[in-house]
């Protein structure tokens, strides 16, 4: 059994301070927002506590699905890459990037030459900036990153998925079922109509559904939207479940669902392929991080749901 753990949407705080240049730009709107909103519900312990939680489960791999900092200036990006580092080596962690992470122009390539051990696939020639869609193989599992970052206009955050990364792609998807792999595809922005507002939601969506649908994947994760969603999409011969997940640094109280990451456990093989989601995160009382949902996702699109499992261990400990 391979035990796959995703987390998404890190907004590693706190911000830091900003120079008048830097507020020259479309940083000022995320400033004011994160002053106003995400400040008081997305800094503190809960992101250290999260990540405590999720090293003592010691899944066989890390999936992060984007946004690790907030408004993308220089000191965001290597804290965030420290951060990286602390959460584990880049043969255990595989990352893509958020629409946060190419909040202005020219902020992705520095994003990419922080990150990029974390961001290529096994083949070291393709370890360039433009190395998106990749692969990894680990055990039987095949893990594919794709890149929907972009930088867009003030009050956008919208993401982009083009041709020519859907035929890459295809190419590689095709490589991992002839060797009989698992295949999982990490996409920041949820390439389903609707899951999110106009203004960010994922253009070229429609190239995404079109490779799933000829060529299949067993499993896409995906973060951008703060929430805990199940979605699905046509394979060739089964249907694909598209799962996000909230915020790691979201503190209990808010709106959207307290700090979480999902761990997927994967059996079987080609044809009989088991997947087993469980949720586990903060509680929203406040008390501590336990098992919020644990369901079987079934390849006719069909979810088994079963009751959280009861805790082995004792909440993790605040951090610091």
């Amino acid at each position: 059994m391979f035990r796959l753990a995703h987390l998404s949407d890190v907004h590693l705080g706190p911000l830091p301070q900003l120079s008048l240049r830097e507020l020259a730009s479309k940083r000022v709107t995320g400033w004011y927002n994160w002053q106003r909103n995400r400040r008081r519900m997305m800094f503190g312990d809960t992101l250290s506590d999260l990540v405590q939680d999720l090293k003592e489960e010691d899944p066989d791999h890390i999936a992060v699905t984007g946004d690790l900092v907030n408004l993308a200036t220089k000191k965001e990006t290597v804290a965030s890459g420290i951060w990286l580092r602390d959460l584990g080596p880049p043969r255990d962690v595989s990352l893509i990037p958020g629409n946060h992470d190419a909040y202005v122009p020219g902020a992705l390539k520095r994003s990419y030459r922080e990150w990029y051990p974390y961001m290529i696939g096994d083949d070291p020639l393709q370890a360039t900036d433009s190395s998106f869609p990749y692969m990894r193989i680990r055990e039987n599992v095949a893990i594919l990153g794709v890149s929907t970052a972009e930088a867009t206009a003030p009050f956008f955050a919208t993401g982009t998925f083009k041709r020519g990364q859907a035929l890459r792609l295809a190419k590689l998807l095709e490589t991992a079922h002839a060797l009989g792999l698992f295949r999982v595809v990490m996409i920041h922005h949820p390439p389903i109509s609707g899951s999110t507002s106009w203004h960010k939601r994922l253009i070229g969506k429609q190239f995404f559904s079109k490779v799933m649908r000829e060529i299949g994947a067993e499993l896409v994760l995906h973060g951008h939207t703060h929430l805990d969603t199940l979605h699905w999409l046509h394979g060739p011969d089964r249907q694909i479940p598209v799962v996000g997940v909230p915020s790691a640094s979201q503190a209990p109280g808010g709106e959207n669902p307290a700090s979480r990451y999902n761990l997927f456990e994967i059996s079987g093989g080609p044809a009989t392929w088991t997947l087993i989601q469980r949720e586990r995160g903060a509680r929203e009382d406040g008390n501590g991080i336990g098992w919020i949902r644990e369901r079987e996702l079934l390849t006719d699109g069909r979810v088994i749901d079963a009751r959280p499992r009861e805790d082995a261990r004792p909440a993790a400990e605040p951090a610091g």
